[in-house]
């Protein structure tokens, strides 16, 4: 079985804590959201990592809550 090659992007992607996701989404949403990120110029990758990070933030009591 053949090594796989390291690229300088995954070395980049792992120094900056970057993981590859898969989810399960609406076509429609998906597509939309696309075109409305590249509307306003946004990697659809960093706008997810936002909002996720904003959801997060508002929900941190109820994660902590439910690991006391």
């Amino acid at each position: 079985m053949e090594e796989k090659k390291s690229r300088p992007q995954d070395k980049w992607d792992a120094k900056a804590g970057m993981v590859p996701k898969t989810y399960k989404v609406k076509k429609d949403a998906a597509e939309e959201f696309a075109v409305l990120c590249r509307q306003q110029g946004i990697a659809v990758g960093i706008k997810l990592s936002e909002l996720m990070a904003e959801y997060v933030a508002g929900h941190r009591k109820d994660i902590n809550a439910t690991n006391d």
